[in-house]
C-alpha cells in the first residue's frame, strides 16, 4: 500500500523525470500517471511510475519512470487464451537501465537486486537512445541507474493483470490508503 502523500509526491517526481527526458505531457497524461509499488510499500526501491498513451486490441505505448535504483521487479507476459503474450520493446529516452533476461549470467552484475525473487541475470544496459525487444513470455527485470531513468515501451497489447511475478507478495494494482 502506498499512502495518497506518497503517490502525490512520486507524480510529482515523474513529471520532473518527463521534463528531464524533455518529454512533453499534456494535462489528461499527467493526471492519468500511474505509480506502481507492487504492493512491497517500498517505493523507493521496488516500484514504477508510468502513463499509459494506448493499448488497443494491436499495440500498447507506454512510458515509464524508474526513480535512481529504482526496481521494477521480475516478471514475464505469458500466454492465455488466443493471446500469444506480449512482446516489448524497451528504448532508453533518458539516463541508464540494467535489464535482466534469461542468458549466460553477467558476473559481476551492476544492478543492486533488492528484496524479491530474481532468477535471470543476463544483463543489457540501456543507455539514451537504446533499445532491447523482449520476446513474449520471457522472464525480466530491470532497474535505473544512479540518476534515475524515462524508458519508451512499445509493445503488443498489455494485459497488466496477467503478468506473471517471480516474488508471489506482488500485486500489480497500486492500493492508496
Amino acid at each position: 500500500m502506498i499512502s495518497k502523500s506518497e503517490y502525490e509526491k512520486a507524480v510529482e517526481r515523474t513529471i520532473s523525470f518527463f521534463e528531464k527526458a524533455q518529454i512533453v505531457l499534456t494535462k489528461e497524461e499527467k493526471a492519468s500517471i500511474e505509480v506502481a509499488d507492487f504492493g512491497l510499500n517500498d517505493l523507493s526501491h521496488t516500484g514504477l511510475e508510468l502513463i499509459t498513451y494506448l493499448n488497443t486490441e494491436r499495440v500498447c505505448a507506454k512510458e515509464l519512470v524508474l526513480f535512481p535504483g529504482q526496481t521494477c521487479p521480475e516478471h514475464r507476459h505469458p500466454a492465455f487464451g488466443s493471446y500469444i503474450g506480449k512482446e516489448e520493446t524497451f528504448r532508453c529516452r533518458w539516463g541508464r537501465v540494467f535489464l535482466y533476461v534469461d542468458g549466460e549470467t553477467t558476473n559481476p552484475i551492476k544492478a543492486k537486486p533488492v528484496d524479491g525473487v530474481y532468477t535471470v541475470f543476463h544483463e543489457i544496459e540501456l543507455l539514451g537512445g537504446e533499445q532491447y525487444t523482449l520476446k513474449p513470455d520471457t522472464k525480466h527485470w530491470f532497474q535505473a541507474g544512479d540518476e534515475g531513468a524515462v524508458v519508451s515501451e512499445f509493445s503488443t497489447p498489455s494485459f497488466d493483470e496477467e503478468d506473471i511475478f517471480t516474488d508471489p507478495r506482488i500485486t500489480r494494482k497500486p492500493q492508496i490508503l
